[in-house]
């Protein structure tokens, strides 16, 4: 119990940045990653916010679906908010779904790719669809800054156990289309909203762009999709020999709270919610499942400094199960993996989530020209690190 608790409370803070798509199905944006896209392979295909098979062709539309484009309603300039180079914008954008109904496919149509970082679409549930329009409202011209989530709160929040989630763009990333009978549900009158985080290293310059759903009614058949997020924390020195102001923990806090204001204490959060664990390249957090989860695919989210991420159910017991390992991480190719056989895990089952980062790569990227070597922890910034694990899962 003190997990969900503690969970709510990391909620309100911690930017959930989302990851996902084919593997390869777009270029790299120059200076983003460690190498050019790979070719799709079948055992990374993609799946965010849908439990897919692979797929390098468009699939022809299913009985009972149609596409349904949100398009952004004008072109927006981003535009770092305070310093540095990012900035993360939320679009409010009306489906009009005037029935209940399920997503069974999502996609992403980035209208200036060398600015975005990656994408994730929130549902609004009719609830909560006034707040959105106010907070809209309230910022001047389309959307809203959002760092940290929606900030929407209450039911349109985020939420690690069930994030609000209908699916997710990171380089990469094509259509994801759900398995015959799997959706996630969207009730008649609910909003999206499509949060992007630009980051500004390539320059700047206008976006609109465009999110593309499938949509099926909800007729009662459907077996509902949720996504759980594993967070854990990112501590990272800098090497032997580096000295600067910044190498000092307390000053790279005091410089991500310039950037990112409050949301930037998630690296101090995430402690309470996974206990305090050596400093160094790698990190983990492990959390109970909480309830009955059929697990069928996963994905891992770092930046730039990734080595390595893995989620391992019953970590240290004989029932141990790898469910993610990726060895060899490359931000470009950030496609969620289904498991060829569904995992089924009970409530009192745990899920460790263990990443590796490396300082060394900022000699190798061109994104990190020009920048100082500085202590890593977590940070909604391109040049910052995440460790966030994704679980897929429906209930039956």
């Amino acid at each position: 119990m003190r997990l969900r608790v503690l969970a709510g409370a990391l909620a309100t803070l911690i930017v959930l940045a989302g990851c996902g798509g084919d593997p390869g199905a777009l270029p790299r944006a120059d200076g983003h990653g460690h190498t050019s896209a790979a070719a799709p392979s079948s055992a990374a295909s993609a799946t965010t916010g849908s439990s897919s098979t692979p797929t390098t062709a468009p699939v022809a539309l299913r009985s009972g679906e149609r596409f349904v484009e949100l398009r952004m309603p004008h072109a927006y300039t981003p535009k770092a908010p305070t310093v540095g180079t990012d900035e993360y914008r939320c679009f409010l954008l009306d489906p009009k779904i005037t029935k209940d109904a399920v997503i069974t496919g999502t996609d992403f149509l980035p209208a200036n790719p060398q600015l975005v970082h990656h994408v994730i679409l929130y549902k609004v549930d009719p609830e909560d669809v006034a707040a959105a329009k106010a907070k809209d409202s309230a910022d001047p011209g389309d959307g809203w800054t959002c760092f940290g989530g929606t900030g929407l709160g209450g039911g349109a929040g985020q939420n690690i156990w069930r994030a609000p989630w209908l699916g997710a763009w990171a380089p990469g990333g094509t259509e994801k289309v759900a398995e015959k009978g799997i959706g996630t549900p969207l009730p008649k009158g609910s909003q999206i909203v499509m949060q992007i985080h630009y980051n500004l290293i390539n320059g700047t310059g206008p976006d609109q762009s465009a999110a593309k759903l499938r949509i099926a009614t909800d007729n009662g058949s459907y077996n509902y999709l949720y996504t759980r997020l594993l967070p854990a924390p990112v501590e990272m020195p800098c090497r032997t020999g580096v000295a600067n102001k910044l190498c000092a923990r307390d000053a790279a806090m005091a410089d991500n709270i310039a950037r990112f204001g409050a949301e930037a204490k998630t690296a101090d959060l995430l402690h309470i919610l996974c206990g305090a664990g050596p400093v160094g390249p790698t990190q983990s957090c492990t959390t109970t499942a909480g309830e009955k989860m059929v697990v069928r695919a996963l994905s891992g989210h770092m930046h730039l400094l990734g080595r390595a991420i893995s989620v391992v159910a019953n970590k240290g017991t004989p029932r141990a199960k790898t469910l993610l390992d990726i060895t060899n991480w490359d931000f470009d190719n950030q496609g969620s993996i289904p498991l060829d056989t569904p995992t089924t895990l009970n409530p009192k089952d745990t899920l460790t989530v263990t990443c590796t980062h490396d300082q060394s790569l900022r000699d190798k990227l061109p994104a990190f020209k020009g920048t100082t070597e500085r202590y890593v922890m977590w940070g909604e910034g391109t040049t910052d690190e995440m460790c966030l694990g994704i679980v897929l899962f429906t209930k039956s």
